[in-house]
């Protein structure tokens, strides 16, 4: 008992360790300007009434804490700035947490400290009476004094962080801001007010109270704004206007308003929409190439590519199976000669762009292209008479199911996923057409829907197809165990962006995929 307790002692300190390495910077060298006689102690109190929420309070020394992530694959900053009415700051849940997370994406984080209101213990009851009551012309009386000097801290984070980018490996054009109630009011603010050197490249407001923002008008060159809320929430009443405000102003602004989820959400999942909102933020960010490494963002036309989302979305709802993409090709294709051992490969991008990147591998062989790129399994499904049926084939090659895990056509299961697969084999057996199911191939994440953490899923969904192959009279193609890296992802010089081969891991697949299709033709 007495060993367990001391090891226990060992890693909760351990954790602890760790959990404070991470480098702190004071925003101004000396006390901070306008705040010179502030002589009182910064405390830090645990707020059972928030459910144990760490609270930070009485900030005189304005700080920026450094989470870097274990890999700087975008070299992308944001400025995390929690929220707390201006009367401390939730550090933890809407600060270090979030930091944390945004590391998870590969992009450098600064939970900025800023200064607020010299407040008394826990919370202020008055404070929450003033909310109950809607009475914001108090609120905004007494914090007054304190948001110019909190809007100047964040205007200072980022000439900081912009300063300083070379010594953190992030870009000095990609630093942004993200902050949640008060933190959303400093934001806004500095959005409106800043200099040329404190400019955010672009501001996300989480719940923020817009009534104490700073500045009368939206400059020329305001950054693009993110806002999501709550519907029922009582505090973040403004944030409609300032979305008509920016747009008004001809600036990119995204609004997000969900039904439920109150004040105060950030990271916590409710089992409600509003949960999805880190979603959208992501999203947000892929559009403009902020998840993706500079010199990449610039090669890939990313504007086009979600000019390519919005056709695509356009063609699933008028042709959701694509079935008039090839309907053209198959009139015209003759039917397989006396011997021809004819070959369909069936699939999505992977397919559809293989035979872009190497057009020899299917000059002069009985091989027929049906990929499609963006599809799904059920739209694969609506259309594999058309495309795998009809045209006699010996075999068809499935390389199928990585869209449905991120999401093209809406959320499914692992299940769903195997169960049109399966009913895609059966067809083709039924039609006496050999069946080659191929894995999925490895993905890390997803360029255009990041953080789903697809590597676990595809693993799972590729045991499933295998298991399914052994038993009904099909070949399994393994491709994800000989072109996997350490994170069970695709290695760049297979892949550059992780999901779609190059040419080298086409070259790869053809050995492969021929000794399958040699095995699944000719047995006996």
């Amino acid at each position: 008992m007495i060993k367990h307790s001391i090891l226990s002692l060992v890693v909760l300190l351990l954790s602890l360790s760790s959990a404070f390495s991470q480098e702190v910077i004071p925003l101004y060298n000396g006390p901070a300007p306008g705040s010179e006689n502030w002589k009182y102690p910064e405390v830090t109190d645990t707020i059972k009434e928030a459910g144990g929420m760490v609270f930070v309070r009485n900030i005189t020394h304005p700080t920026l804490t450094v989470f870097q992530p274990e890999t700087l694959k975008n070299r992308t900053a944001v400025i995390v700035c929690p929220g707390g009415a201006f009367r401390g700051l939730a550090i933890e849940k809407e600060g270090y947490d979030v930091a944390r997370w945004l590391n998870s994406r590969g992009i450098t984080a600064f939970v900025l400290k800023y200064r607020v209101v010299n407040a008394p213990a826990g919370f202020d009851p008055m404070l929450g009476q003033d909310i109950r009551n809607s009475n914001f012309a108090r609120i905004d009386s007494i914090n007054a004094p304190f948001v110019p000097l909190a809007v100047a801290d964040g205007r200072e984070a980022v000439r900081l962080a912009r300063k300083n980018a070379s010594r953190f490996g992030i870009d000095p054009n990609r630093i942004g801001m993200l902050g949640f109630s008060a933190g959303g009011t400093l934001i806004g603010s500095v959005a409106q007010t800043y200099d040329a050197e404190s400019r955010p490249d672009f501001a996300a407001l989480i719940y923020a109270y817009c009534g104490a923002i700073l500045g009368d008008s939206v400059p020329e060159d305001a950054p693009p704004l993110f806002l999501a809320l709550a519907g029922n929430d009582p505090i973040a009443f403004g944030n409609p206007a300032l979305y008509e405000k920016w747009r008004d102003a001809g600036r990119p602004a995204e609004l997000h308003i969900y039904p439920e989820g109150g004040h105060g959400f950030a990271l916590q999942q409710q089992g409600l929409p509003v949960d999805l909102w880190t979603d959208r933020y992501l999203q947000w960010l892929q559009t403009q190439g902020l998840l993706l490494p500079p010199e990449e963002a610039k090669r890939t036309d990313l504007k086009g590519h979600w000019r390519w989302r919005r056709y695509w979305e356009e063609m699933i709802r008028t042709d959701f199976g694509g079935l008039n993409r090839f309907s053209e090709a198959n009139q015209k294709l003759m039917p397989p000669e006396k011997n021809e051992k004819r070959i369909v490969f069936f699939g999505n991008s992977i397919t559809e762009g293989w035979i872009g990147a190497r057009p020899e591998f299917f000059e002069g062989k009985p091989y027929v292209n049906r990929g499609i790129g963006g599809q799904t399994t059920p739209q694969m499904l609506i259309r594999f008479r058309q495309d795998v049926v009809a045209l006699k084939p010996a075999a068809v090659v499935i390389l199928a199911g990585t869209n449905d895990i991120a999401g093209n056509t809406g959320p499914t299961t692992l299940e769903a996923i195997f169960n049109n697969i399966v009913s895609m084999a059966e067809i083709a057996r039924a039609n006496d057409i050999r069946v080659v199911i191929s894995s999925v191939l490895p993905v890390a994440d997803y360029p255009w829907a990041p953080g789903l953490e697809p590597a676990e899923k595809i693993i799972r969904l590729n045991a499933m197809l295998k298991k399914y192959a052994a038993s009904n009279d099909c070949i399994y193609l393994d491709y994800h165990s000989a072109m996997k890296d350490e994170r069970n992802g695709l290695p760049a010089a297979l892949a550059s962006d992780g999901v779609h081969p190059t040419v080298e891991g086409y070259k790869m697949m053809e050995g492969m995929v021929e000794q399958a299709i040699n095995e699944a033709i000719n047995v006996k």
